[in-house]
């Protein structure tokens, strides 16, 4: 079964930046005296909790709309700039990363009837550009060209989903990074659109039955509070081709629950409408009913505490993964005349890998593991024998794809590891045999490079697998610039994936390290919840504790150890560098969550309650979010050098989350070393970033990084 559905997760786009490791030369730039910091009004604002004041004096950064708050992201975006554009390697480094970034990017191709369709980037095209085929032989032509949309490519477009007849390809359009899209339609044969424009669209997938499709949507927000107003009403529409979006038939909403998430999924077989209901990023129900307009929706599991997916409809019952008694997840088979649980048929047991996800095609299923953080396959019979492991470039990697409709004889995917540049392979079901299909050609050679994974104790000795990404043979003289990166959060799976940005920080001699915090996916459900509500601080120790293992192994030291970490990852790394500043050099939080008393009060931060738990619900969980939320932990003391990034149109974490925290470090901060904010314009929490909004931004933080540790870019000696 081919899923395009857009899941409501917290995505997070993984962040590099680099050093060298020479001592310093008469090249070096660090900075010499404490910067003059922008004035940040200190307001009286005052918030009570279970008895209790807290204060809050920079809230007035919450209005976006203010013009004392625009002229505050003036003044210090003007001042963030003038210290990096004096940095006098800045250039050189995004000259270099320029060369590194440019080379042709392809993705897996997606099957529509006769028709392929696949992604390209020439190389530093802004936007990829969507291409179709007819057959694999056909002549290539352009589908959609997103660079074509907007002057600094801030317009992304993708593929949605196709019509059963594979007529009509619906497709989704955003601006400058934010959540909110517009849905539209195109003729698959002319390359035109329809017409049909569907808007206030998030967290939504197109679920094409009979003339139209189901989608998701909410209502209309206020006029000037669209990028920072709390999202409720999530509803689930009926859209007829054609028709005006006024007139789209109401399929399901929950007036008594207005913090809701509602998507959909329609059983390859077009029989069945599967409804998804969540209160936040953590468990949901799932309910069924029989495809069309009519018709109430039938429980099939309720309760929040789990996960439980429809993976394909097979002679009356539901092939569903679940981890109900199963934290690492299993498949079973649902009978839809008698679902209850002592009726159910496992198919797929589960086992001491995390079974990550299953998807159907060519009459088989694919099961996707998580060994030791690395993904692995196997494909078998629709009920679950003759098993077979599929053989993938490499053990430690990541994949994506395996998952196509029942007659089709091949499917692609893709594979990446830290070493491994993405690349793309054809699968023949069949024969079990794959043939590439692309490799990709770019300025950097594999062989020179090592990855290994290892194990750390955390504070309370719970062992925690950590990846190191080097040079081989470089000396570990304890002095190794090095960035560490972590997210600990949602579920989230942290695996090797190839980034040109940490080649810049590889072929300098530095460190890549990624720590698979307690929080994430890795290992299962137990892991995820050993690092969620309550919790949480396990994940902050994990990461310190990360740290603290590369300077005792001799990597680096905290003169040359950078953090970085983006959305709940920013929050991690906020957290860290107030708990442990004297560890770090650099630290990098980005697009984080940095208010942990009121994150949900903004847009669809509501959704994360499940995960954090809320200060307003009890004095327990209020006493754990202020125990660590970074705006509320800042003291008179010398911090990391920090640069805050986030951006103006990132209505998943606003930017308010960022204002705040920056404004009150720069106050409280006792160093000489800089502390700045870097806002970008016309950009989201990361997702659909231009290209050369990515080269600057990080050419930005790796001159940042390598001149708050006193070193030198480029070096010969490695």
């Amino acid at each position: 079964m081919k899923n395009l559905t857009l899941k409501s997760t917290l995505i997070l786009s993984a962040l590099a930046v680099f050093s060298s490791c020479q001592e310093p030369k008469s090249e070096e730039f660090t900075m010499q005296e404490k910067l003059e910091y922008p004035n940040s009004r200190k307001g009286n604002d005052t918030l009570t909790f279970w008895g209790e004041k807290m204060a809050d004096p920079y809230a007035w950064l919450e209005d976006d709309r203010s013009e004392e708050t625009a002229q505050w992201v003036e003044n210090q975006n003007k001042l963030t700039r003038s210290v990096l554009d004096s940095i006098p390697f800045r250039q050189a480094i995004a000259d270099r990363y320029e060369t590194i970034f440019n080379y042709e990017k392809v993705g897996s191709p997606y099957k529509v009837g006769d028709y392929y369709f696949i992604y390209k980037n020439s190389g530093l095209q802004n936007q990829s550009v969507i291409y179709y085929r007819k057959g694999k032989s056909g002549e290539e032509k352009v589908f959609i060209d997103p660079n074509e949309l907007s002057e600094e490519g801030t317009v992304t477009s993708g593929l949605m989903g196709a019509s059963k007849d594979h007529r009509y390809m619906a497709i989704t359009r955003s601006e400058a990074g934010s959540d909110w899209s517009q849905i539209r339609v195109m003729d698959i044969e002319t390359g035109e659109e329809t017409g049909d424009v569907l808007k206030w669209v998030k967290f939504s997938g197109a679920d094409w039955w009979k003339d139209g499709f189901f989608y998701s949507r909410y209502p209309a927000p206020e006029s000037g509070d669209e990028l920072s107003a709390e999202n409720t009403f999530h509803k689930v529409y009926y859209h007829k081709l054609g028709t005006a979006q006024e007139e789209d038939v109401l399929i399901y909403e929950n007036l008594d629950a207005p913090n809701m998430y509602h998507w959909t999924s329609l059983t390859e077989d077009g029989k069945y409408l599967v409804l998804y209901a969540s209160t936040g990023t953590d468990g949901f129900e799932c309910h069924y009913k029989e495809a069309g307009l009519e018709g109430d929706f039938i429980p099939l599991f309720t309760g929040f505490k789990n996960k439980s997916s429809v993976v394909d409809h097979v002679g009356g019952r539901f092939l569903v993964s679940t981890d109900i008694d199963a934290p690492k997840s299993r498949l079973i088979s649902v009978d839809l005349n008698a679902p209850q649980k002592e009726h159910w048929k496992e198919i797929i047991p589960e086992s001491e890998d995390l079974l990550e996800n299953v998807s159907t095609a060519g009459g088989k299923l694919f099961a996707k593991y998580l060994s030791k953080a690395s993904n692995r396959i196997e494909v078998m019979d629709m009920n679950g024998e003759n098993k077979k492991e599929v053989n993938l470039p490499d053990q430690t990697g990541s994949v994506g794809g395996f998952s196509g409709e029942k007659d089709d004889g091949t499917l692609f995917y893709s594979f990446t590891s830290f070493t491994y540049p993405t690349s793309i392979y054809e699968y023949n079901i069949e024969s079990g045999e794959s043939e590439l299909y692309y490799a990709p050609k770019l300025d950097f050679n594999p062989s020179d490079y090592e990855s290994k994974q290892v194990m750390y104790p955390s504070k309370d000795g719970t062992m925690i697998s950590m990846f190191l990404v080097h040079k081989k043979g470089i000396k570990l003289d304890g002095k190794r610039p090095t960035m560490l990166y972590g997210y600990g959060g949602f579920n989230v799976s942290l695996t090797p994936s190839f980034s040109t940005s940490n080649i810049i920080l590889l072929e300098n001699g530095g460190v890549y390290a990624m720590a698979n915090l307690r929080g994430g996916g890795e290992y299962g459900e137990e892991w995820h919840r050993a690092g969620m509500l309550e919790k949480k601080q396990n994940v902050f120790d994990d990461f310190i504790a990360a740290g603290e293992f590369l300077v005792a192994e001799g990597y680096t030291d905290a003169d040359h150890l950078a953090i970085v970490g983006g959305s709940n990852g920013g929050l991690l790394v906020g957290a860290c560098m107030i708990q442990r500043p004297d560890l770090f050099k650099v630290a990098f939080p980005a697009v984080g969550v940095m208010d942990m008393l009121r994150y949900h009060k903004f847009t669809v931060g509501w959704g994360w309650i499940p995960e954090y738990g809320c200060a307003d619900s009890s004095k327990v969980e209020f006493d754990y979010l202020r125990a660590y939320s970074p705006y509320h932990n800042l003291e008179a003391k010398s911090y990391p050098s920090t640069m805050v990034t986030t951006a103006d149109h990132d209505d998943r974490v606003v930017p308010a989350h960022s204002f705040k925290f920056a404004a009150r470090l720069q106050e409280m901060h006792q160093g000489a070393n800089p502390v700045l904010i870097r806002i970008e314009e016309n950009a989201g929490h990361g997702a659909g970033k231009p290209t050369s909004k990515i080269i600057d931004e990080q050419a930005d933080k790796w001159a940042f990084m390598f001149s708050e540790m006193g070193l030198t870019y480029p070096m010969s000696e490695q």
